[in-house]
């Protein structure tokens, strides 16, 4: 659409300056510098226009690099937690940032972050031992534990 408005302007640029050549009192033509500076215009809205048309394809290409790039991203980090799972692994837990280590039993989405379930003992305050499941976001992970 663009391009057919920009050869439309540029048809109408020619059409002005033909006309008025035609027009122009053959006693008193037309200086050379007029000229110029009119053809001078011409190239420059040309110019212009394949600049415009050069940004908008790398704007394009650009966009969907991005958004290519965004799901390579989500392909390798979902592949990464597929891999934890059955793993022994250690992550931060808690606002004090509590290293714990745990198995990882499943892998979903949560509020749209790759989060991994993971199965941990637990000690309580009074010292005894329990199984507690954590929901442990994919970049808590701190590592993974050596069976």
């Amino acid at each position: 659409m663009e391009a057919v408005a920009a050869g439309q302007q540029r048809l109408d640029f020619m059409t002005l300056m033909v006309q008025e050549l035609r027009n122009q009192n053959p006693l008193e033509p037309m200086d050379n510098q007029q000229m110029a500076s009119q053809l001078a215009q011409f190239t420059q809205l040309e110019l212009s226009e394949k600049m415009n048309g050069n940004l908008d394809t790398m704007n394009s290409n650009i966009a969907k690099m991005n958004t290519s790039f965004e799901g390579a991203m989500m392909v390798a980090q979902l592949d990464y937690a597929k891999s934890l799972l059955g793993q022994q692994i250690e992550f931060n837990y808690g606002d004090n940032n509590q290293l714990l280590d745990g198995k990882v039993n499943r892998v979903f989405f949560k509020d749209g972050q790759l989060t991994l379930e993971v199965e941990s003992q637990i000690t309580r305050p009074n010292e005894t031992q329990a199984k507690q499941s954590f929901y442990v976001p994919l970049n808590a992970v701190e590592g993974i534990k050596q069976l």
